[in-house]
């Protein structure tokens, strides 16, 4: 039940990202091909678990998110906008989906539990 409550949580608060985007004067188009760029945060892999570990974390905080939205907001930057709510979107989605954030020590070590083939 706790699964299934945690994943509504998160298809909210990705509608609600959803919601924030149409109130941006962006395509549609956008939202859809931005979505997946956070990912690219999995690059740091290439140089080792942990650098990797924390900048996947960092890009999918969806703190960083809102503080780079209201960032945007305050300085009445559509850009820095658009960046939070793809932020936060992308973080609601991969939780939706059981990809959490990562320990050190694994990329399929996460707070959500083990993913993947060592599953």
């Amino acid at each position: 039940m706790m699964k299934y409550l945690l994943k509504l949580e998160e298809t909210a608060m990705f509608l609600f990202a959803i919601f924030l985007f149409n109130h941006l004067n962006y395509n549609l188009w956008w939202f859809p091909a931005l979505l997946f760029l956070p990912d690219l945060s999995m690059l740091g892999y290439l140089v080792n678990t942990e650098i990797g570990a924390h900048l996947y974390n960092f890009v999918h905080l969806k703190a960083v998110a809102i503080i780079i939205y209201v960032i945007g907001i305050y300085i009445m930057n559509p850009a820095l906008q658009l960046i939070g709510i793809i932020l936060f979107a992308h973080s609601s989605m991969d939780r939706i989906m059981g990809y959490g954030l990562k320990y050190p020590d694994s990329f399929n070590n996460t707070h959500l539990g083990i993913i993947g083939k060592a599953k």
